[in-house]
């Protein structure tokens, strides 16, 4: 079954010059302390702790292994409460990633360079669980948490491939709440109003009894859009989660959750359109729905004080359903005799999954760590393409009709071994996957006397890595790494549905590595920071030349990183007290180049020479908080082709957000999303640009008990 093995290590023997003798050894956080802060054992709903957390990841935590890996946090209680999934807020401290923004609430989130649509080159993980559709076949993150219910994102850069996936993107980790411990009953509830009849709540109750934790919530969020029409959106989605403490010290978690999503598509513009001030929309009837459904069922235990144990089983329903109207080209209404009709898409993923995980201290001192773990992953993916007879059809005759299965069992292993200040952690993945795809109905194959398409592949790929840290002095170190990750063919380009499309018979992953070295310290009550030099390497991407799917070459993305945050309060004063004013920047310096293929010499989509993101957040204990932040991002092209209708100009973005304690159990909540009213576009689609929103308002209030 297992067919082809590859991907050496003989990348590795590539300048280790760029990083090796670089590290952090930060001290093993204790099994106990590990649980717990994976827990997060007072609930999000509580604003008394006001906790900020280390803006990376501690060398171990749990049955992770950080050391010698360059990983950002994204604390949320150092922000005001983040309205409407607002990633621009969300992101704000965290270099590295590009938001291309939209309409809907879908995310899109690029990774130095590479294409940001729906996040498909992250790993996206809620509490350590894949969320993509598919991990392979169809990576797209059509679902995210709402943020609040989420304690902090933990992001792991190009060394994520060996614990979580292939991606080359590295992994994007949401953390959410667990029950609090100090209440048998806690109920919150928040309210928001805005522009563009903007409605959203949120209401949670958590608390303990006896051995039994709960926390369950309900997110609704709508707004009709800043579109002319058709940019409207209705979102649902309410979970429970359930942790049970056994008498073995072990813990029992259940987490069952619904969401449902419907957003209108408005089409692009064009450049015209844009400039002149024209957001009318383009397509009146295009519509996207969202289903999923799923339960995970997760146990964890600490066997010994040196040791820690998780396994979680978990299922996903997952349905993406579109309509979209024939005809039209970039930024036009469509037109022509194949506007009459419709194009109705509904795929499928019936997703199950493993995943066990140990981690166990060893050597005289039990100063060394060793980290393993396997995954066992299927799923289960029917797609559907219908042709409507009307533009607003939501059924039709049957054109397309395939059948997707995706087997996938990596098994991974890392070992930190803790020299004094100096530690060295190689890590090795062996990814066994099989992808099948089957054509049964095409009617233009069919038509056109061709044979319906079928591929099946088994494939097992070696992936390695090295991290290295050194403390320097306490709370400073240097780091480096370098690991490999790969991308395969997904579906489409597995098997297209075109009767002219030709796949390259060499068709091959595309095959990643990353180097990294960098430099983090926490030297003083008021300075943190972390920067970086990384070099990317991506060979072998998959990709479309006239009619045919090959691998259409390599590109080199190459860089810095730089993150700081100054208490400009304890600065000045000497001293740490509960009123702070912190000013914070990052900022990713970016050249990226395809240097192989047909595109070489063009800029890959999405790389922005610059990425700088800064502002002020002044807190006053937990009364109130506010946060003056500005994003700024050089112009790039939305294509790897460079085309001047995919250009995307630079762009300035302020938002101003705010959280206020009025009463112990009552916070009010603003923002100011877009201060400044700047016109900007940061996303462009074969339809057109897809504008993004004006300057916009809300309020609200949370009321907790």
């Amino acid at each position: 079954m297992l067919q082809s093995l590859r991907f050496s290590l003989r990348p590795f023997c590539i300048p280790l010059s760029f990083g090796v003798s670089l590290l952090q050894a930060q001290e093993t956080i204790a099994p106990r302390e590990a649980t717990e802060l994976n827990a997060v054992v007072v609930s999000a709903e509580s604003e008394s702790d006001g906790i900020v957390q280390d803006p990376w990841l501690p060398s171990v935590i749990g049955t992770s292994i950080y050391s010698g890996k360059k990983t950002n946090v994204i604390d949320f209680d150092n922000l005001p409460k983040v309205v409407g999934n607002n990633y621009r807020q969300a992101l704000s401290q965290t270099p590295s990633l590009l938001l291309s923004e939209e309409s809907s609430p879908l995310v899109s989130i690029g990774y130095r360079g590479l294409n940001p649509h729906r996040a498909q080159f992250t790993q996206m993980l809620r509490d350590g669980i894949p969320i993509h559709a598919d991990q392979f076949g169809y990576p797209e993150a059509y679902f995210t948490p709402p943020l609040e219910t989420v304690d902090r994102l933990e992001f792991v850069h190009g060394g994520a491939a060996l614990q979580y996936g292939p991606q080359p993107g590295g992994a994007l980790n949401y953390i959410t709440h667990r029950p609090r411990t100090d209440e048998e009953f806690s109920l919150r509830s928040q309210h928001i109003i805005g522009d563009y009849d903007l409605y959203a709540t949120f209401t949670s109750a958590d608390g303990t009894v006896g051995k039994l934790g709960y926390y369950t919530y309900f997110n609704h969020r709508q707004s009709d859009g800043f579109r002319s029409a058709n940019s409207d959106y209705d979102l649902n989605n309410g979970a429970v989660k359930l942790l049970y403490s056994m008498d073995n010290g072990g813990q029992l978690i259940l987490s069952l959750d619904t969401y449902e999503e419907t957003h209108g598509e408005p089409g692009g513009l064009t450049r015209e359109d844009f400039w002149a001030g024209n957001r009318q929309a383009t397509r009146l009837f295009d519509t996207m729905t969202i289903e999923r459904d799923s339960a995970t069922l997760t146990y964890e235990i600490e066997p010994t004080p040196d040791s820690f144990f998780t396994t979680s089983l978990w299922w996903t329903d997952y349905t993406r359903y579109s309509a979209r109207q024939r005809g039209g080209g970039f930024g036009t209404l469509p037109s022509g005799p194949t506007s009459t009709t419709n194009t109705i898409e509904n795929q499928e993923f019936q997703n199950f999954g493993l995943d066990a995980r140990y981690r166990l201290n060893w050597g005289a001192e039990k100063q060394h760590t060793l980290s393993s773990g396997v995954q066992f992953y299927t799923s289960d993916s029917p797609r559907e393409d219908r042709r409507g007879n009307t533009p607003d059809a939501s059924n039709g005759t049957l054109r397309n009709k395939s059948q997707r299965d995706v087997f996938y069992a990596p098994v991974f292993v890392e070992n930190r071994f803790q020299l004094g200040k100096f530690s060295m952690t190689p890590g090795l993945r062996i990814e066994n996957f099989n992808q099948e795809v089957r054509e049964l109905v095409n009617v233009d194959k069919t038509t056109d006397g061709k044979p319906l398409g079928e591929k099946d592949q088994s494939d097992t790929i070696l992936l390695g890595g090295l991290g290295l840290e050194y403390e320097t002095t306490p709370g400073s170190a240097i780091y480096a790494n370098v690991s490999q990750s790969y991308r395969p063919a997904i579906f489409i380009e597995a098997v297209p549905t075109g009767p002219n499309a030709l796949i390259n018979n060499d068709l091959e992953e595309g095959k990643a590595i990353e180097y990294e070295v960098g430099y983090r310290s926490r030297p003083t009550d008021w300075l943190s920071l972390d920067t970086s030099v990384f070099l990317m390497q991506f060979e072998d991407q998959i990709g479309t030349v006239g009619n045919s799917i090959e691998n259409v070459g390599n590109s080199s993305h190459k860089g810095i990183d730089v993150s700081a945050t100054v208490g400009l309060l304890t600065l000045a004063t000497g001293a740490k007290t509960a009123t702070t004013l912190d000013w914070f920047i990052n900022a990713t310096f970016l050249d990226a180049e395809f240097t192989e293929g047909p595109r070489e010499g063009n800029t890959p989509q999405y790389a922005a020479d610059s990425i700088i993101r800064s502002g002020l957040t002044y807190r006053q204990g937990t009364k109130a908080i506010l946060t003056l932040a500005a994003t700024w991002v050089d112009d790039h092209y939305a294509d790897d082709a460079n085309t001047a209708s995919f250009a995307v100009p630079s762009y300035a973005v302020w938002d101003l957000t705010a959280e206020y304690q009025v009463r112990e159990n009552l916070r009010l909540l603003a923002g100011v999303n877009n201060l400044f009213d700047a016109d900007y576009f940061t996303r462009v689609r074969g339809d057109g640009i897809d504008p993004s929103m004006a300057r916009n308002v809300y309020v609200g209030a949370s009321v907790e008990f």
